[in-house]
């Protein structure tokens, strides 16, 4: 869901993984978690953070993994590396990935327009192609810009049609905009393609093989054992987040649960490409090519950058009262 940047008015989670380290990291892990833990101490106060918990990895090395403040602040209770917190944006990578394993496995073309799987799309849709929601691509608007209203409950045709009144603000694969709405509908492709609601294909063909135990679609219906609170900060003062329909988080554009033991599962996943896709894992860390030639540096659910000579692959999240965060750093260019 959308990546706005609003550390104040959130609980938090980051992780961290391949070279991304303080350089008391490169000693022992005791001298990093000292450097982190005062640096954090000091963030969370300057900005009227409540909490936070933060997961860093050095190859497949969890050198720390730990909470801050506090995961409730009605119950007081402490943050720590089991807490459960709602991805934010950070769940398109997962969306993309069986998007991925789909292709893969010969039961869509990432080249193939989305109106083979939403047919009822305007023809203006004809043009748009899978790979074009992938890499926010399409021409397609962001639903969160429109007149979506967060506390109505949509079907998933509703949401096709939401998005299908939107006139196109670019030609398909002429520029970059990024859309919430491109992964919705992924997540109605995937849906339509097997059958299976996208989060329960993610559940199976993804999270248990990998390990993560705690990560599922997001619930307030269900009992979850350490699941923090969302916050937001109104006036220097700290409020619940407000109420969403169920229905708007469950969508694929980011609607997920999970810790950041979670994620440093997933990251030493990737580390040894030890994850249900065979070819499509480089693909999804390059950089997504325009009708002009060039490219942004944007692939299937990851953002590309480059710091201090290594290219940095992450993304950031922004949803209900949390932020979230997740950087890698695999290896040098070359």
């Amino acid at each position: 869901m959308t990546t706005r940047v609003v550390v104040a008015r959130r609980l938090a989670l980051v992780l961290l993984c391949g070279l991304a380290l303080p350089s008391a990291a490169r000693g022992q892990a005791a001298t990093a978690g000292d450097s982190i833990d005062r640096y954090i101490g000091a963030e969370l106060g300057r900005y009227h953070i409540p909490g936070m918990s933060v997961a860093v990895l050095r190859g497949d090395s969890v050198l720390l993994a730990r909470g801050y403040g506090y995961a409730n602040v009605e119950l007081r209770v402490p943050a720590s590396d089991s807490t459960v917190y709602q991805s934010g944006s950070v769940g398109k990578q997962f969306t993309a990935a069986a998007v991925v394993m789909l292709a893969e496995q010969g039961r869509l073309s990432l080249d193939d327009p989305i109106t083979r799987f939403l047919p009822e799309g305007p023809a203006a849709w004809r043009r748009i192609t899978v790979r074009h929601l992938l890499t926010h691509t399409s021409g397609i608007g962001d639903y969160t810009d429109s007149t979506l209203d967060v506390r109505r409950d949509y079907a998933e045709d509703d949401l096709v049609r939401l998005a299908a009144r939107q006139v196109l603000e670019f030609a398909p694969g002429d520029r970059w905009s990024y859309s919430n709405t491109g992964y919705v509908l992924l997540g109605i492709i995937i849906h339509r393609v097997t059958g299976v609601f996208y989060g329960d294909f993610l559940r199976d063909h993804v999270f248990r093989p990998v390990g993560m135990r705690t990560t599922r679609v997001i619930s307030e219906a269900d009992i979850v054992p350490n699941r923090a609170a969302g916050y937001r900060l109104v006036n220097d003062t700290l409020k619940n987040q407000e109420w969403v329909s169920p229905s708007l988080n469950t969508t694929a554009d980011g609607a997920l649960y999970f810790t950041v033991r979670d994620l440093a599962q997933w990251a030493i996943a990737l580390n040894h490409w030890r994850i249900p896709i065979r070819t499509g894992l480089e693909a999804s860390w390059t950089p997504v090519r325009l009708n002009s030639g060039g490219t942004y540096p944007y692939g299937f659910g990851w953002q590309i950058t480059q710091q201090r000579g290594f290219r940095r692959i992450g993304h950031s999240g922004s949803w209900q009262g949390f932020q979230t965060s997740r950087k890698r750093l695999p290896r040098r260019w070359r």
